[in-house]
Formats: structure tokens, C-alpha cells, sequence
């Protein structure tokens, strides 16, 4: 790429961090809002929970978790990876294979993935008989 073009990448990248920049604060005072942040995805405790039950390849857990596209767990694999949730390893071998980890971050989430996990199942049967759409007023 020549320095022009690389001139304006940078520029293209800076209008576009300009245009995305949260326009109010984050409460970093309110700790749900803090560990909506962390692992509130649709699929992340998901994930988490997988990773906790052993399955540590990508492919395991798109298996796994099987309503969801593996874009989609790709992305919020990165995000908890990002967050310093869970820990990426690339295994040696042919072939190159990677692997997910629970850090100790992760592993401090466990409990209330878990407590997450008993509530749904005891209320399994009262939500299975209830529509979710939206009221209208």
C-alpha cells in the first residue's frame, strides 16, 4: 500500500472511532451494568458455561450450541476473549487447531452462570407456556 493510501486509511479509520464514540457515559458505578458489558450477549453464558463443561474448540461449541450462527459465536467468543474472559490458545500440530480457556475472570463468573442455569430450569415450564411478544398499549 503506498503512503498515500495508508494516509487515508488512517484518516477513514478516524472519522469512523469519531462517529462511533458512545455519546453518554458508561456507569461504571452500577455493577450489573458492568457485567451486562462483560457477558450480557445473547450468547455469551452460553459459551461460558460450554467452555466450563469442557467443550474448548470452536467447532465443538458451534456444535453445541446449536441456535446460533458460528459468525455469531465467533464475534462474542473475540468480545469474552477481549474482555479477558476466557484465554485463546493456538495448538501446535498439523493442523493448527485453537482452543478456549476460562480465565480466572471467567472461572469467577461460574457461579452465576450457574445460578442463571438452576432459575431457568425451575421456571422451565411456567415461561415454555407464556408468549414473550411485546404488549401493545
Amino acid at each position: 500500500m503506498s503512503k498515500l493510501g495508508l494516509g487515508k486509511a488512517i484518516v477513514i479509520n478516524s472519522i469512523i472511532n469519531h462517529m462511533y464514540q458512545r455519546k453518554t457515559p458508561e456507569d461504571l458505578e452500577c455493577g450489573i451494568t458492568i457485567a451486562m458489558k462483560v457477558f450480557g450477549a445473547k450468547w455469551k453464558p452460553c459459551l461460558l458455561d460450554a467452555i466450563d463443561r469442557g467443550f474448548r474448540r470452536p467447532s465443538e461449541m458451534h456444535r453445541e450450541i446449536r441456535d446460533a450462527t458460528p459468525r455469531v459465536l465467533d464475534m462474542q467468543l473475540r468480545e469474552l476473549e477481549a474482555s479477558g474472559v476466557v484465554e485463546k490458545c493456538q495448538c501446535g500440530g498439523f493442523p493448527l487447531y485453537t482452543e478456549y480457556t476460562l480465565t480466572d475472570i471467567g472461572r469467577s463468573i461460574m457461579p452465576v452462570i450457574a445460578r442463571m442455569n438452576e432459575w431457568g430450569l425451575s421456571h422451565r415450564e411456567r415461561v415454555a407456556g407464556e408468549s414473550f411478544q411485546s404488549i401493545s398499549l
